[in-house]
């Protein structure tokens, strides 16, 4: 019990859950306001609007700067991390992304001479946008509840 507490009482893991959570509650909102559907996968799945792995790492870092103070050791650490995590959202799971779509289009075009069961996963990364909404996210639930 006492681990769970501890677990409980942690705000560089709980404050980040809660904004992975915000940023991928609004991924299915998003969906329902512009396709009028309600599409759960959405909620586990990876890319939209805004980025959770954006607003993850950054309220962890919003947390750790107002925990330790942006002269830390930990800041650092966490900042380093939210610059890759960031990066690599709009720059290579996105380019993964667009490279899976023309796959796909080209696997579709030839359909009849290429055996393809699967689909490619197209909706990896994020446009700069989604990530800097995530950062967004990130600071003002860190900054609120850190």
């Amino acid at each position: 019990m006492q681990f769970i507490n501890a677990i409980i009482n942690n705000r560089t893991i709980t404050v980040p859950m809660f904004a992975w959570f915000l940023a991928q509650l609004l991924k299915v909102i998003n969906v329902l306001v512009s396709s009028k559907k309600i599409d759960f996968t959405r909620f586990i799945g990876s890319g939209g609007m805004p980025s959770s792995h954006s607003a993850f790492i950054v309220s962890l870092t919003t947390v750790v700067a107002k925990i330790k103070g942006i002269d830390s050791v930990e800041f650092g650490i966490s900042l380093a991390v939210s610059l890759i995590v960031m990066y690599d959202a709009a720059g290579v799971r996105r380019a993964a992304g667009k490279q899976a779509k023309v796959l796909n289009q080209l696997i579709h075009s030839h359909n009849d001479k290429v055996q393809f069961d699967e689909k490619l996963k197209e909706l990896l990364g994020h446009s700069p946008f989604e990530v800097f909404m995530g950062a967004l996210l990130g600071i003002l639930i860190g900054i609120w509840m850190g």
